[in-house]
């Protein structure tokens, strides 16, 4: 990965996924899911970088799940700069990305996207 601090296509961290050092990234000939992602091919069709620079709504692939829908609206709203700022910010205050190795952390079971679109900013659970 060319950043240290990447973010795929759909807006997830990149950096902070369990899997970050057997992938080679969305936009690499290697990415295991340049067959069949349907978010890849889409972004590629649009000459985008990634789905949070798309301004329509759309609920393709990743897109049924309350998480990548909140990662792809903060991108919209505050940039890659602030989503790495604040999940360094969560990460040190013990809200994790990935727990015990899997996928799932402190981001996940949220139900309302814009509830976890301000968790994200803030740190905070209402």
């Amino acid at each position: 990965m060319e950043d240290q601090h990447g973010v795929a296509r759909c807006g997830l961290p990149c950096f902070l996924c369990p899997d970050k050092d057997k992938c080679s990234g969305c936009d690499s000939a290697g990415c295991t899911g340049q067959v069949w992602c349907m978010n890849r091919r889409c972004v590629e069709n649009k000459g985008i970088a990634g789905c949070y620079e798309c301004t329509e709504d759309c609920d393709i692939g990743v897109f049924d799940k309350t998480k990548h829908k909140a990662f792809r609206e903060f991108l919209r709203r505050n940039g890659k700069d602030k989503l790495v700022e604040c999940l360094l910010r969560n990460d040190a205050n013990g809200i994790h990305y990935a727990c015990d190795g899997g996928y799932i952390g402190g981001y996940d079971n949220f139900k309302d996207v814009e509830k976890l679109v301000e968790f994200i900013l803030t740190g905070k659970r209402d």
